[in-house]
């Protein structure tokens, strides 16, 4: 943004406490002036009338004869201390600005590894400089973040498309090659590779908040999506239990629906080879908000591997292979919508083996139990 020059914030404070402290002194005189004129008496009879014919001294015009050049003088030396003193002033008390200026420009080139840690004790400067510093530090965590996700889902991507090429080139060297098995191939890699990109679309939707929030019932949701996951369960050999009550939320019924597809689906799929159990309730959580929980049977995970899993394409256990076995989105998915949902997920691992994972949301604000006016 293009604006004229104009005078500096040191410049101005320096002008600003100099103009003061002139206007205190001025104050001062004025003071003084106005106490010997209402004390001093005009004129004064002299004892030897021998100096003045009429035998009266002027005492107040004699004072004013002494008083106006030595006011004059005070007030020339105020002006000129407080323009020497407010400029360093001025300059002591903007130098954490100067500091924070150049943290900015720093920034603003593209290095956000750069901190200002302003020392010193608690103040409007230094609040800002920490608020500053932590929005640097957000700012290279994201900007990281996205980069690892950048180079993640071109990996991801690529490996879809490497394969496709390496089905096709070997379909056209060797025409003895079996075609349907061939497409079936294909068509397993390419249901994959829609998987990933309509994951990464929906994280992408998430990003934004381009959505309206509505009244949604966490438990309706649970039994869409168990409903929708049933027969990949059967299949599976794993048992899903729903409980819960009526679970209130505010958001996207979409996105609401799809983080509990998400978690449900995880859970089916990362669970034991037969017998496995998944277990889905919804109820009221703490200081009016509520509660998703979704627990399944698997292996024992570490907590320092736990933390790392709603970091995008990772997984609890080695790449998985054969249908639905997910791009490594999910959890990564789900945490990005409890966020946009001013929610908290919070995973544990089971003590039999497993994991336990706990979505809060807000709960929508409890309707007015004021009565409608009667009519008169």
């Amino acid at each position: 943004m293009d604006r004229r020059p104009g005078l500096s914030v040191r410049v101005r404070l320096t002008l600003s406490y100099a103009g003061f402290l002139v206007f205190a002194g001025l104050l001062l005189l004025a003071a003084v002036w106005v106490f010997l004129l209402r004390y001093v008496p005009d004129r004064a009879m002299l004892i030897d009338p021998s100096d003045r014919p009429d035998g009266v001294f002027p005492i107040r015009s004699a004072l004013l004869d002494v008083f106006a050049p030595r006011a004059a003088a005070v007030l020339g030396f105020l002006l000129v201390f407080g323009l020497v003193g407010g400029w360093i002033l001025a300059g002591r008390m903007l130098a954490p600005l100067t500091r924070i200026t150049e943290a900015t420009r720093t920034a603003t080139r593209g290095s956000l590894s750069h901190r200002i840690r302003l020392p010193g004790r608690s103040d409007e400067f230094r609040e800002l400089a920490d608020a500053f510093d932590t929005m640097l530090a957000r700012l290279e965590a994201h900007m990281a973040e996205q980069r690892r996700f950048a180079a993640n889902a071109s990996h991801e991507l690529r490996t879809p498309l490497a394969i496709s090429r390496a089905l096709l080139d070997v379909a056209r060297d060797d025409p003895d090659q079996d075609l349907r098995e061939t497409l079936d191939r294909l068509h397993a890699v390419n249901a994959r590779a829609i998987d990933l990109t309509e994951a990464l679309l929906v994280l992408s939707r998430a990003d934004q908040r381009s959505f309206t929030r509505e009244p949604v019932d966490l438990s309706l949701l649970v039994e869409e999506a168990t409903e929708t996951l049933l027969p990949l369960a059967e299949k599976r050999g794993v048992t899903l239990e729903t409980s819960g009550d009526v679970a209130p939320a505010l958001g996207s019924p979409a996105l609401l629906l799809q983080l509990t597809t998400n978690l449900v689906h995880n859970a089916i799929v990362h669970n034991v080879a037969d017998g496995g159990e998944v277990r889905v309730s919804t109820g009221a959580g703490p200081a009016g908000t509520v509660v998703l929980t979704v627990e399944n049977h698997g292996e024992h995970l570490a907590p320092e591997l736990i933390a790392t899993l709603t970091e995008p394409f990772q997984r609890a256990t080695a790449r998985l292979r054969g249908d639905h076995a997910g791009v490594g989105l999910g959890l990564a998915i789900v945490r990005r919508i409890t966020e946009v949902h001013d929610g908290s997920l919070v995973l544990a691992p089971r003590a039999g083996g497993g994991l336990r994972v706990d979505v809060r949301l807000p709960a929508p604000p409890a309707p007015s139990s004021k009565p409608f006016p009667k009519d008169s």
